[in-house]
């Protein structure tokens, strides 16, 4: 049997994943990071994008995350989310919309427009775009 570590992924609305798992993979803000059990410990601060957990029994879930932070600890890693949504609930349309008016927003230099708020949008939305993708690779849809 695999060595395994407790871990948990939350939303500011919801608990998204708990269980026993064999790897965490996600996006920090300094490049991907593997979590295996006995991983030192850290604090990192997350990119949007997917959270790739390793289960206990070999099944792999993927979770697109808008950013926040992964914590590693002796028997736990825990993925704190401002939005977490498992990536079988992502709705590819919605988020290829969201892009498109994120690249409008930026490209219209004559509105009044909050130049960074519509990069995180563009930057979320290309990030659901990413897992989707994964997702695709994964399950060969």
């Amino acid at each position: 049997m695999a060595m395994t570590v407790h871990c948990n992924i939350v939303s500011s609305e919801e608990a998204i994943f708990s269980g026993l798992v064999e790897l965490v993979v996600a996006s920090g803000s300094l490049g991907d990071l593997g979590i295996a059990p006995g991983h030192a410990p850290l604090l990192t601060q997350l990119k949007p994008g997917p959270v790739r957990v390793i289960k206990q029994d070999g099944d792999e879930e993927i979770i697109y995350v808008s950013g926040g932070f992964l914590e590693v600890q002796p028997n736990m890693v825990t993925v704190l989310a401002d939005t977490a949504i498992r990536a079988n609930d992502l709705d590819e349309s919605i988020a290829l919309e969201a892009k498109k008016e994120a690249e409008q927003a930026m490209s219209n230099h004559n509105a009044e427009l909050d130049y960074s708020r519509a990069a995180v949008q563009l930057a979320e939305a290309a990030a659901q775009l990413r897992v989707l993708e994964q997702l695709r690779k994964k399950t060969g849809r």
